[in-house]
Protein backbone atom coordinates (compact mmCIF):
# COMPACT_ATOMS: atom_id res chain seq x y z
CA UNK A 1 0.00 0.00 0.00
CA UNK A 2 1.17 3.72 -0.68
CA UNK A 3 1.78 6.46 1.93
CA UNK A 4 -0.65 8.68 2.45
CA UNK A 5 -1.43 10.85 -0.16
CA UNK A 6 0.16 14.26 -0.55
CA UNK A 7 -2.32 17.06 0.00
CA UNK A 8 -3.52 19.68 -2.42
CA UNK A 9 -1.66 23.01 -3.77
CA UNK A 10 -3.24 25.53 -1.20
CA UNK A 11 -3.15 23.08 1.62
CA UNK A 12 0.72 22.90 1.18
CA UNK A 13 1.18 26.58 0.39
CA UNK A 14 -0.78 27.05 3.74
CA UNK A 15 1.40 24.35 5.87
CA UNK A 16 4.85 24.86 7.29
CA UNK A 17 6.86 22.47 8.81
CA UNK A 18 10.18 23.33 10.77
CA UNK A 19 12.36 22.12 13.37
CA UNK A 20 12.26 23.70 16.89
CA UNK A 21 15.25 25.69 18.20
CA UNK A 22 16.19 26.76 21.56
CA UNK A 23 13.80 29.91 21.42
CA UNK A 24 10.71 27.65 20.27
CA UNK A 25 9.63 26.44 23.68
CA UNK A 26 5.75 27.80 23.41
CA UNK A 27 5.55 25.49 20.18
CA UNK A 28 7.38 23.01 22.04
CA UNK A 29 4.42 23.33 25.11
CA UNK A 30 2.25 23.66 22.12
CA UNK A 31 3.79 20.29 20.25
CA UNK A 32 3.31 18.67 24.16
CA UNK A 33 -0.37 19.85 24.34
CA UNK A 34 -0.92 17.81 20.28
CA UNK A 35 0.75 14.73 22.06
CA UNK A 36 -1.75 15.09 25.13
CA UNK A 37 -4.45 15.19 22.98
CA UNK A 38 -3.83 12.76 20.37
CA UNK A 39 -2.29 10.21 22.23
CA UNK A 40 -4.90 10.56 25.07
CA UNK A 41 -2.11 10.70 27.82
CA UNK A 42 -2.32 14.16 29.79
CA UNK A 43 -0.31 12.48 32.88
CA UNK A 44 2.51 11.92 30.37
CA UNK A 45 2.37 15.04 28.22
CA UNK A 46 1.19 17.84 30.54
CA UNK A 47 1.45 16.38 34.19
CA UNK A 48 5.33 17.42 35.06
CA UNK A 49 6.22 19.84 31.73
CA UNK A 50 10.40 21.05 31.82
CA UNK A 51 11.25 23.69 33.21
CA UNK A 52 11.97 26.38 30.18
CA UNK A 53 15.19 26.02 30.87
CA UNK A 54 15.47 22.58 30.49
CA UNK A 55 13.48 22.50 27.06
CA UNK A 56 15.79 25.34 25.89
CA UNK A 57 18.92 22.94 26.34
CA UNK A 58 17.10 20.18 24.56
CA UNK A 59 15.81 22.02 21.91
CA UNK A 60 19.44 23.57 21.23
CA UNK A 61 21.31 19.76 20.64
CA UNK A 62 21.40 18.32 17.78
CA UNK A 63 20.92 15.11 18.50
CA UNK A 64 17.15 15.89 19.28
CA UNK A 65 14.99 16.12 16.94
CA UNK A 66 11.56 18.36 17.11
CA UNK A 67 9.49 18.79 14.36
CA UNK A 68 6.13 20.60 14.06
CA UNK A 69 3.78 21.26 11.45
CA UNK A 70 1.45 24.69 11.73
CA UNK A 71 -1.05 26.84 9.65
CA UNK A 72 -2.41 29.79 10.69
CA UNK A 73 -0.25 29.79 13.46
CA UNK A 74 -1.44 26.25 15.16
CA UNK A 75 0.74 23.33 15.32
CA UNK A 76 -1.58 20.49 13.87
CA UNK A 77 1.39 17.85 13.74
CA UNK A 78 4.44 16.96 15.19
CA UNK A 79 7.27 14.76 15.65
CA UNK A 80 10.00 14.05 18.20
CA UNK A 81 12.89 11.71 16.85
CA UNK A 82 16.43 10.79 18.76
CA UNK A 83 20.02 10.83 17.05
CA UNK A 84 21.76 7.80 18.45
CA UNK A 85 25.81 7.71 18.49
CA UNK A 86 26.60 4.20 17.91
CA UNK A 87 29.77 2.21 19.09
CA UNK A 88 30.16 -0.45 16.12
CA UNK A 89 31.01 2.38 13.44
CA UNK A 90 31.61 6.14 13.14
CA UNK A 91 28.15 6.35 12.27
CA UNK A 92 24.51 7.23 13.91
CA UNK A 93 20.98 6.51 13.17
CA UNK A 94 17.89 8.58 14.28
CA UNK A 95 14.53 7.19 15.74
CA UNK A 96 11.52 8.69 15.37
CA UNK A 97 9.73 8.26 18.96
CA UNK A 98 6.47 10.44 18.63
CA UNK A 99 4.71 11.39 15.31
CA UNK A 100 0.77 12.96 15.46
CA UNK A 101 -1.18 14.61 13.54
CA UNK A 102 -4.44 16.29 14.96
CA UNK A 103 -7.86 14.64 14.31
CA UNK A 104 -8.85 17.23 11.49
CA UNK A 105 -6.22 17.48 9.61
CA UNK A 106 -5.05 13.53 8.79
CA UNK A 107 -5.11 12.48 5.17
CA UNK A 108 -3.29 14.93 4.19
CA UNK A 109 0.10 13.69 3.63
CA UNK A 110 1.64 15.48 7.05
CA UNK A 111 2.94 12.18 9.06
CA UNK A 112 4.46 11.83 5.70
CA UNK A 113 5.65 15.25 5.27
CA UNK A 114 7.07 15.17 8.64
CA UNK A 115 9.29 11.64 8.17
CA UNK A 116 10.31 13.20 4.89
CA UNK A 117 11.96 16.07 6.82
CA UNK A 118 13.36 13.85 9.47
CA UNK A 119 15.10 11.83 6.81
CA UNK A 120 16.48 15.33 5.06
CA UNK A 121 17.80 16.17 8.34
CA UNK A 122 19.27 12.80 9.43
CA UNK A 123 21.18 12.74 5.85
CA UNK A 124 22.66 16.33 6.60
CA UNK A 125 23.93 14.67 10.13
CA UNK A 126 25.52 12.04 8.25
CA UNK A 127 23.01 9.07 9.72
CA UNK A 128 22.94 6.23 8.04
CA UNK A 129 19.23 5.42 8.69
CA UNK A 130 16.02 6.46 10.09
CA UNK A 131 13.60 3.85 12.23
CA UNK A 132 10.60 3.93 13.77
CA UNK A 133 8.17 1.71 15.84
CA UNK A 134 4.58 0.13 15.05
CA UNK A 135 2.47 -1.80 16.91
CA UNK A 136 1.36 -5.15 15.48
CA UNK A 137 -2.28 -3.97 15.54
CA UNK A 138 -1.91 -0.64 14.25
CA UNK A 139 -2.68 -1.56 10.37
CA UNK A 140 -2.55 2.00 9.30
CA UNK A 141 0.57 2.79 11.27
CA UNK A 142 2.10 -0.18 9.00
CA UNK A 143 0.32 0.68 5.68
CA UNK A 144 2.25 4.04 6.32
CA UNK A 145 5.44 3.14 6.90
CA UNK A 146 5.66 0.43 4.41
CA UNK A 147 5.53 2.60 1.35
CA UNK A 148 8.23 4.59 3.23
CA UNK A 149 10.66 1.72 4.07
CA UNK A 150 12.22 -1.71 4.56
CA UNK A 151 9.80 -3.74 7.89
CA UNK A 152 11.65 -5.69 10.37
CA UNK A 153 10.17 -7.73 12.88
CA UNK A 154 11.69 -7.13 16.59
CA UNK A 155 10.39 -7.41 19.77
CA UNK A 156 10.24 -4.58 22.33
CA UNK A 157 10.65 -4.50 25.73
CA UNK A 158 10.36 -2.24 28.47
CA UNK A 159 12.94 -2.82 31.85
CA UNK A 160 12.12 -1.25 34.53
CA UNK A 161 14.35 0.55 37.10
CA UNK A 162 14.97 0.31 40.64
CA UNK A 163 14.13 4.10 41.15
CA UNK A 164 10.85 4.43 41.11
CA UNK A 165 11.37 8.80 40.22
CA UNK A 166 12.81 7.40 36.98
CA UNK A 167 10.89 4.51 35.91
CA UNK A 168 7.81 5.12 33.88
CA UNK A 169 4.74 3.98 35.24
CA UNK A 170 3.29 0.42 33.15
CA UNK A 171 1.62 1.19 30.19
CA UNK A 172 -1.90 -0.17 30.40
CA UNK A 173 -1.62 -2.02 26.86
CA UNK A 174 1.78 -3.71 28.00
CA UNK A 175 0.81 -7.08 28.64
CA UNK A 176 3.59 -8.17 31.37
CA UNK A 177 3.10 -11.69 30.47
CA UNK A 178 4.14 -11.24 26.93
CA UNK A 179 6.29 -7.94 26.27
CA UNK A 180 5.80 -8.18 22.43
CA UNK A 181 5.97 -4.86 21.19
CA UNK A 182 3.90 -2.83 23.91
CA UNK A 183 3.14 0.68 23.21
CA UNK A 184 5.97 2.92 24.17
CA UNK A 185 6.75 5.29 21.16
CA UNK A 186 6.43 6.33 17.56
CA UNK A 187 3.90 7.16 14.99
CA UNK A 188 2.02 3.29 15.19
CA UNK A 189 2.57 2.68 19.17
CA UNK A 190 0.62 4.21 21.57
CA UNK A 191 2.61 7.74 21.57
CA UNK A 192 1.34 7.74 18.07
CA UNK A 193 -1.96 8.00 16.44
CA UNK A 194 -3.29 4.96 14.74
CA UNK A 195 -5.31 6.62 12.55
CA UNK A 196 -3.41 9.21 11.16
CA UNK A 197 -2.59 8.54 7.42
CA UNK A 198 -4.80 5.59 6.47
CA UNK A 199 -3.58 5.17 3.19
Amino acid sequence: MAADPAPPQHERSLLKIRRLGPADRAAAHALLDLFAHVFEEPDTYSGARPSDEYLKRLLARETFIALIAETEGRVVGGLVAYVLDKLEQARSEVYIYDLAVADNFRRRGIATALIRHTQAIAAELGAWVVFVQADRTDNAAIALYSGLGQREDVLHFDLPLNNPRNAPPPHPDTNPGNADVPNTGAFGIKRSEPGDETP
